[in-house]
C-alpha cells in the first residue's frame, strides 16, 4: 500500500478496506510505521512505537485493522510506559489495560505507540521538558495546542486517521483547532476513566480522540461509551448509534453566538471573520443565529481560582504517587516550573476552598444550564487567536504560581474550559483558514447529555463545507 493511498482513507475507510480484502492489518501496520518515520522527525509528535499483533484482528469490528496511537497521559496499556511526558515519571510500565484500552482493543484498533503530551497534561501547548515541542505540521514553527498535541499533529500529518486525546479544558478542542482536525469533547459520564481514576480533575476531564472526519469521532464514542460499575458520573447512551446520527438533518436550530470570550477577549481579525463566515454559512443552512453574552455567574477572577483549586488539588496525589513509585524527589529536577508551582498551589488548597471550588462549579453548571434552556447550541471560536510560536506559551514560567499558570492556560483558551466545568458536549470543526493558510476551528457547544446534536450539526457542517482535502505542508501522503 502505497502513503498517498493510506492517507487518503478515514479510519472507517481502511477497515472497510480490510474486510473487503484489499488490505491486510499487516499492511496497515506497515503504512502507519512508514508515515510516522516520513513525517515525525519534523513533527516531534510520536514518542514511541511498539511491536504491535496484527494476527488476531476482528474483521467485524467497526475500526479492523486500523493504526492508533494513545496519549502519552489517562489511559494505560499494559506493559508499555506511560509517563504523563514528565521526568517524574520517566520509565513508568502500566501493568495493566485501562477500561477505556480494552474498548480500544474490542474496536479494531491496532494501537503502536503513544504521542505526546505536556508535563502531567498541564497546558494548551506540547513543549514537554522531557520529549520537547512537537510541532505543527501546517507551520514548523507554531504550536499544535495541548495538551493532545502529539495526538493532533499525527492525525494532522496522516500517520493515523484518528489518535486518542484527552479534554479537561480543551485539550481535544485546541489542538484540533491549531492543526485542522474534528475534535469531540463528549458529555460527562459517557466514557470510562477507570479503573484507576472514577474522575479526571473532579469530573472536569474526559477522553475520546481527535480525527479528520466527523463519522470516525461518531463511531470511536459508538464504541468506548459506557462506565464501568461503580463509577461517580453515568451518561446513558441512547437508543441509536453515534455514527447514525452524521447523516440525519439537525433541523432549524436556536444557534447563541458569542463573540467576546468571558475574559472580555475578542477574537483575532482572521478568527473574526471566520466566525462571520460561520454564521452565514449556518443561516444559509436554515438556522436561527444570534449574538448572545452568556453569563458564567461568577467573575473570571472567580472561575479561574475555582478551577485552579481543583486541578492543583487533584495533582498533589498524582504527583507524590509518582515520587513514591520512582523513587524520585518531586523538585525541579523532576518538574517543570510551572508543574512545581501548580503541585505547590495544590498543598495549600484546603478541603474548605475545594468545596467552594466545586461551589462555583455548580453556580456556573446551573447558568450553562439556563443558557441551553434558550438556545440548541452556542457557537464560538474554539480560540481566539492563530496558533502561537513555539516558546511563547511558557514565556517567564518560572515566574508563574499556580493560580498564574492556570490563568495562561485559560487566558490562552477562554472559551473552551465552560464545557469542562459544566459537563457539557463540545466540538471543535475545522471551517476556515487563515489568510496565510493556518487552520482556524470554530467550538461548538450543546446543552448536557446532547451529543446527537453536535453530531448531526456536524455531520450537516461536513457535506456543505467540507475540510478533508485540505493538506498541511507535512503530509505523510505527499
Amino acid at each position: 500500500m502505497q502513503l498517498h493511498e493510506y492517507t487518503s482513507f478515514d479510519g472507517i475507510g481502511l477497515a472497510q478496506l480490510l474486510r473487503e480484502g484489499t488490505v491486510s492489518a499487516a499492511e496497515l501496520h506497515d503504512s502507519a510505521v512508514r508515515a510516522c518515520a516520513a513525517v515525525n522527525p519534523q513533527l516531534n509528535a510520536v514518542v514511541e512505537l511498539w511491536p504491535a499483533d496484527v494476527t488476531q484482528i476482528d474483521s467485524a469490528a467497526p475500526f479492523a485493522g486500523v493504526p492508533f496511537l494513545i496519549k502519552d497521559v489517562a489511559v494505560t496499556m499494559a506493559g508499555q510506559r506511560s509517563e504523563a511526558g514528565s521526568r517524574l515519571g520517566a520509565g513508568h510500565i502500566a501493568a495493566l489495560d485501562s477500561h477505556l484500552m480494552t474498548q480500544f482493543r474490542q474496536a479494531g484498533l491496532v494501537t503502536f505507540g503513544r504521542t505526546s503530551t505536556p508535563e502531567m497534561a498541564f497546558a494548551t501547548t506540547t513543549e514537554p521538558v522531557l520529549y520537547g515541542a512537537t510541532r505543527n505540521p501546517w507551520n514548523l514553527a507554531l504550536s499544535a495546542g495541548g495538551s493532545s498535541g502529539g495526538a493532533a499533529a499525527a492525525v494532522a500529518a496522516g500517520i493515523v486517521p484518528l489518535a486518542h486525546a484527552t479534554d479537561a479544558a480543551g485539550s481535544i478542542r485546541v489542538p484540533a483547532a491549531s492543526t485542522g482536525l474534528f475534535g469531540l469533547k463528549p458529555s460527562r459520564g459517557r466514557v470510562s476513566n477507570g479503573p484507576a481514576m472514577d474522575e479526571i480533575f473532579s469530573g472536569l476531564g474526559v477522553q475520546l480522540g481527535v480525527s479528520r472526519t466527523v463519522r470516525d469521532s461518531a463511531a470511536l464514542l459508538d464504541c468506548v461509551q459506557g462506565v464501568m460499575a461503580g463509577e461517580a458520573y453515568v451518561t446513558v447512551a441512547p437508543g441509536h448509534s453515534w455514527l447514525s446520527q452524521v447523516s440525519v438533518a439537525p433541523g432549524r436550530l436556536r444557534i447563541g453566538v458569542q463573540r467576546a470570550a468571558c475574559n472580555g477577549a475578542r477574537p483575532a481579525p482572521a478568527v473574526d471573520a471566520a466566525l462571520d463566515a460561520t454564521v452565514r454559512l449556518l443561516e444559509s443552512l436554515g438556522h436561527q443565529v444570534e449574538e448572545v453574552n452568556p453569563a458564567l455567574g461568577v467573575s473570571w477572577e472567580a472561575f479561574v481560582h475555582a478551577n485552579a483549586s481543583i486541578w492543583c488539588a487533584n495533582l498533589v496525589p498524582w504527583i507524590d504517587a509518582l515520587a513514591h513509585e520512582s523513587g524520585r524527589s518531586v523538585s525541579l529536577e523532576t518538574l517543570e516550573p510551572a508543574t512545581l508551582a501548580c503541585y505547590r498551589h495544590g498543598q495549600t488548597v484546603s478541603a474548605v476552598d475545594f468545596v467552594a471550588a466545586l461551589d462555583v462549579r455548580n453556580t456556573v453548571t446551573r447558568h450553562a444550564g439556563a443558557l441551553f434552556g434558550q438556545y440548541d447550541v452556542l457557537l464560538t471560536p474554539t480560540m481566539p487567536d492563530l496558533p502561537w510560536q513555539l516558546g511563547r506559551y511558557g514565556k517567564d514560567e518560572e515566574k508563574r504560581d499556580g493560580f498564574g499558570w492556570t490563568a495562561r492556560l485559560f487566558e490562552h483558551s477562554p472559551y473552551t474550559p465552560l464545557a469542562n466545568v459544566a459537563g457539557l458536549p463540545a466540538m471543535s470543526v475545522p471551517l476556515a483558514q487563515s489568510p496565510d493558510d493556518l487552520p482556524i476551528g470554530m467550538q461548538f457547544m450543546a446543552g448536557y447529555g446532547k451529543d446527537g446534536t453536535l453530531l448531526r450539526l456536524a455531520g450537516q457542517l461536513e457535506r456543505a463545507a467540507p475540510w478533508l482535502p485540505r493538506r498541511p505542508p507535512v503530509w505523510a501522503g505527499n
